[in-house]
């Protein structure tokens, strides 16, 4: 899995806190996650889709 949430936060200006509050996680985590050092669960990943206003396939894409 390749994690492009790094880019979408930053194309829209989003801090990476803002997102970490409103989904419900510390904002190390949501680094470690933005990052693609980890993989969020199934509920973390929704939650941050949910704030993103986009898909979990849109944010974590599978290489092949």
């Amino acid at each position: 899995m390749e994690c492009i949430m790094e880019s979408i936060l930053k194309e829209r200006g989003i801090k990476k806190g803002f997102v970490a509050r409103k989904a419900g996680i510390s904002l190390t985590t949501m680094t470690l996650l933005s990052k693609g050092k980890s993989l969020p669960t199934l509920p973390v990943a929704f939650r941050i889709a949910e704030v993103l206003e986009m898909r979990i396939e849109e944010i974590w894409i599978k290489k092949n």
